[in-house]
């Protein structure tokens, strides 16, 4: 007995994907020339707008080949805790002295790590995510 692929495309869109596919194959990205070719055509797919089923899936495959290039080729490293900290009171508009007051953090414990002296500790993550409110994950990553 044959088994239903709940992910098999039908009609406009298997049509839709497989020219896709046709056109710009989907393999496993190798060198710098072979990722801007794959960014490309995705931008280019991007600038027709609104996609049908079988062409996001299509988009989805490929952007899962270039990260994956990316990422082995091309990794970010996490912000440094200073960095992280500074990002996080200017985009919130906050000051050092506002940021003591307002999440219970001493004054001189803000000034430290953000010199690069002082790395986050659980405690000072806690306060912060919770302030900033993102993710504890967010401020733990950091090296």
């Amino acid at each position: 007995m044959a088994t239903r692929n709940p992910l098999r495309r039908k009609g406009k869109a298997r049509d839709a994907y497989l020219e896709l596919v046709l056109e710009f194959p989907l393999v496993s990205i190798r060198t710098e020339r072979q990722l801007q070719e794959a960014q490309d055509f995705m931008d280019r797919l991007f600038a027709q707008g609104k996609l049908n089923y079988g062409e996001e899936s299509y988009l989805d495959a490929l952007s899962d080949l270039v990260a994956t290039y990316e990422d082995e080729h091309h990794a970010i490293e996490p912000a440094a805790d200073a960095d992280m900290l500074r990002h996080l009171m200017e985009s919130a508009g906050v000051t050092q002295a506002q940021l003591s007051r307002e999440a219970h953090v001493a004054k001189s414990t803000l000034c430290e790590i953000l010199a690069g002296k002082k790395p986050f500790s659980r405690g000072i993550i806690r306060k912060l995510a919770e302030y900033f409110d993102v993710d504890v994950s967010v401020l733990a990553s950091n090296p």
